[in-house]
């Protein structure tokens, strides 16, 4: 995976193909763009996978991911000790997240085909914050609340 590859440079000293300061990674691989668009369907991939390389990536200056699901608590904490966030975008709406992205280019492993790491310019994307850099969970806050009922 790129995110595989960008911690696989992290951890040699190598510089990485972007500079991740203050930028958000969203999990997603693109449908390829229909004419006249920008990017196909574009819904977030489930985030878990990527949790063993968020932490790292979080200390590498990234300031917040966006995906679907819940996060392990190793990555709660990362993103409390970075002050990151976590955004949450809804699964099964690709198409109406697509329409959000104004501009789209493959900057690193365009060998990975729609995994490639792509620099996005969003507008209005409908994401919801998940966990925010203080760790309260969004997740675990609704079940908690919903229980109570």
């Amino acid at each position: 995976s790129a995110h595989k590859r960008l911690v696989e440079m992290l951890e040699k000293g190598e510089k990485l193909p972007f500079d991740p300061q203050g930028q958000l990674i969203y999990y997603v691989g693109p449908c390829p763009a229909p004419p006249g668009r920008v990017i196909g369907s574009a819904g977030p991939t489930t985030s878990t996978r990527m949790d063993i390389y968020t932490p790292a990536m979080l200390a590498a200056g990234v300031r917040g991911v966006i995906g679907k699901g819940d996060r392990s608590q190793e990555v709660v904490q990362a993103l409390m000790q970075h002050k990151a966030v976590y955004f949450g975008a809804i699964g099964g709406a690709g198409a109406l997240i697509a329409k959000s992205i104004v501009q789209a280019e493959v900057v690193a492993f365009p060998d990975l085909g729609p995994e490639a790491v792509h620099r996005l310019q969003v507008k209005e994307m409908p994401v919801v914050v998940v966990i925010d850099s203080l760790g309260q969970n969004f997740y675990t806050l609704g079940r908690a609340e919903y229980s109570k009922r």
